[in-house]
């Protein structure tokens, strides 16, 4: 009894506080929206043309030289990372993270003009969205289900299969036709809520995150003065969040119902929320500002609220200016780690092979390799012979499980993979990350050399097969 009173009175104050905000909202003036679409240029014409050229370009060099290595070696095993044909060809996502009702969903409204419209995200004082959100473009307004999208093999959703049909009812689409959506993809997601009990929410959510965390070009976690603390759950996103801080941007939204002495302190009780889970050496630049169509509260800093919301376009304008070159980049990068593996799974081959007598047990002569890599200099060969950078070496241990699942005598090695026709999988890969893809990065900014691309210091060309069905 004592349970069912305590509900009632909690969605009393719910539906107490929703009056509230409604009874706040009106008879304020809507906000002026037009420094949004002359930050974004949204109406500024492109050349489609010329970009879909290049990303055909780059998706053809994708599965010509560097994808052959990748399914030769099983490198998907390794890091759970397929780069699919969508992939390549998708937009620039922007993934909006945060703790349940400070505005992720009325911010995407206002960026998209959408309030008041039938396709208006919901929002409301209490945690609204339970679903994984992807606004993308479209020739009309539709919406699509979450199983339809993974279905899809021409979106980049289709290896959210993976997480079970569970997580796609939970994921939905929305379709329409927008300027901005053009040139990005919007991913609302659930609040994350302390509350234990309200954490089992059917399917792993973590993981979802990471796989959205792995693919944004952009990462908005957003905040507001009254959900400054730091749970469990929020803990775990932010260590999700490691190694991706140049895409983070922390947003205090909702910053205009504090007077400024408050904002001040809220200000402060944010950073020293966030101090234990940030681990750089420059802070993180926060943006304090509110997001939503209605115009800024009176006697508040209009002024300094202004300029942080246009910085904070301009940073979205960038992505958006620079996403065919952040798309060349992240494949070259995935280039390097393919290869870098490839080096490794043939060192250990190489090495195996090395070991192996006509008395030895392979199971435990491969044992004491994988288990001690060090004592037979694997990861110290890849380094002293193809000048590969020690940060860019994946865990040890990784190839303990890599191993466990994968036998080493189903690979062979870098010098036999090599065809008459097709030539060998390292020269293919080596030649894409020091040539091909830098070629078409300076064919973006004609007169503009990318400095130290094509270096064979910094990428190793010096270790190559002998291609054996050639004559030299």
């Amino acid at each position: 009894m004592k349970g069912i009173v305590s509900i009632c009175c909690f969605v009393s104050l719910l539906v107490l506080a929703a009056a509230e905000e409604e009874e706040d909202v009106v008879g304020i003036p809507p906000r002026d929206r037009s420094h949004i679409d002359e930050t974004l240029r949204l109406a500024a014409e492109e050349d489609s043309g010329e970009y879909s050229a290049a990303l055909e370009k780059l998706r053809r060099i994708y599965q010509s030289s560097i994808k052959p290595m990748e399914q030769a070696y099983k490198y998907n095993e390794l890091r759970q990372h397929e780069v699919s044909d969508g992939e390549i060809t998708s937009k620039p996502m922007v993934l909006f993270l945060g703790p349940w009702s400070v505005g992720k969903s009325s911010m995407i409204n206002y960026l998209l003009g959408l309030k008041d419209t039938p396709y208006q995200l919901y929002t409301g004082a209490e945690p609204t969205t339970s679903e994984f959100t992807v606004i993308m473009h479209g020739e009309k307004v539709r919406s699509v289900e979450g199983i339809v999208m993974a279905a899809d093999s021409s979106r980049s959703f289709s290896p959210l299969e993976k997480f079970g049909q569970t997580f796609l009812e939970k994921l939905i689409g929305i379709e329409m036709p927008h300027k901005l959506l053009e040139r990005v993809t919007f991913v609302d997601t659930p609040g994350i809520i302390e509350n234990r009990k309200q954490q089992e929410r059917g399917y792993p959510f973590n993981d979802v995150c990471q796989w959205f965390i792995d693919r944004a070009d952009l990462i908005f976690v957003v905040f507001d003065p009254t959900k400054l603390d730091v749970g469990l759950e929020l803990e775990m996103l932010f260590r999700q969040l490691k190694g991706r801080e140049s895409q983070i941007r922390i947003i205090l939204n909702k910053a205009d119902n504090l007077v400024t002495q408050d904002l001040m302190r809220v200000y402060g009780a944010l950073f020293w929320s966030l101090a234990p889970l940030i681990n750089v050496t420059e802070p993180p630049r926060v943006y304090v500002s509110s997001f939503w169509p209605y115009d800024y509260a009176p006697d508040t800093s209009r002024e300094l609220f202004k300029r942080e919301e246009v910085s904070l376009l301009e940073d979205l304008n960038q992505v958006i200016e620079n996403r065919l070159e952040n798309k060349i980049a992240f494949i070259r990068q995935h280039g390097i780690r393919v290869r870098i593996h490839g080096l490794l799974v043939d060192r250990y081959v190489q090495t195996f092979k090395d070991k192996m007598s006509y008395f030895s047990d392979p199971e435990l002569v491969f044992k004491e390799i994988v288990d001690d890599p060090d004592k037979f200099y694997i990861f110290k060969s890849i380094l002293a012979k193809t000048n590969v950078s020690k940060f860019d070496l994946p865990n040890r241990d990784a190839y303990r499980d890599f191993f466990g699942v994968n036998s080493v005598s189903s690979f062979k090695s870098l010098s036999a993979q090599c065809s008459y026709m097709g030539g060998c999988l390292l020269d293919k890969i080596e030649r894409a990350i020091t040539n091909e893809l830098p070629a078409l990065l300076s064919s973006l900014n004609p007169g503009k050399a990318p400095p130290g691309l094509s270096s064979c210091e910094i990428t190793g060309c010096d270790e190559k097969p002998k291609n054996r069905y050639r004559k030299n």
